[in-house]
């Protein structure tokens, strides 16, 4: 029997699990926690949750004391890239959109013939997952995203032609969120990983050169 080049696994879809997730930046000049959220609660921290204008999105998990990057399971016929815009509007209640950033990937462009020679090559302005978490059967894909302010889903403000609801919502009950500038969020994220997740999120808006002022 021929051997493999790759030293892999085959897993049936009742053993894995696929979620999403995007790290949420706010491109105003003060970010503001939803109506519905704590806002007695102590864990917003205000002095960290107002200064400066490079702002991103953690959830306070209140059961654990946690303080987490939004993510969730994707659903039966709904696009990586949707399910990371619903889980970030059911979990902290802001509607948000994928933001376009400068990153090197593996993909090939569809301009480029199917037996391109696989390495990393950097393209502007893509939506696509930048960072894979993986444990066991378990991937999460991560994204960048961006809060969307009245009016900024159109007239109608329903979504877009992919889907994509682009109406806030209600935070889930559990989860208390707050925007922190991007260094303070660093050090207020309880795990490593989501750290890493941040901090390679950060560096590509840095190299997109982000217009912050819109």
């Amino acid at each position: 029997m021929a051997a493999y080049m790759w030293d892999t696994k085959v897993y049936p879809a009742e053993m894995f699990v696929e979620s999403c997730g995007a790290i949420l930046f706010d491109l105003s000049a003060s970010a503001s926690t939803p109506a519905s959220a704590s806002s007695d609660s102590d864990s917003a921290d205000p002095a960290a949750a107002t200064s400066g204008k490079k702002k991103v999105c953690l959830l306070h998990y209140m059961a654990q004391d946690q303080w987490l990057l939004p993510k969730g399971r994707r659903n039966c016929r709904e696009t990586r890239q949707a399910a990371a815009v619903r889980e970030v509007r059911e979990e902290s209640g802001y509607a948000c959109r994928l933001r376009p950033v400068t990153m090197p990937t593996r993909a090939p462009s569809v301009l480029e013939a199917a037996d391109v020679e696989d390495f990393a090559r950097t393209y502007r302005d893509l939506t696509e997952p930048f960072m894979l978490e993986g444990e066991g059967v378990k991937l999460v894909w991560w994204f960048v995203a961006e809060v969307l302010r009245p009016g900024d889903g159109g007239e109608d403000g329903g979504g877009d032609e992919n889907g994509v609801d682009y109406e806030p919502g209600v935070p889930e009950v559990h989860f208390a969120p707050a925007f922190f500038d991007c260094e303070a969020a660093l050090k207020k994220l309880t795990f490593q990983k989501d750290r890493e997740v941040l901090r390679r999120a950060m560096d590509l808006v840095e190299s997109s050169k982000w217009d912050w002022s819109d």
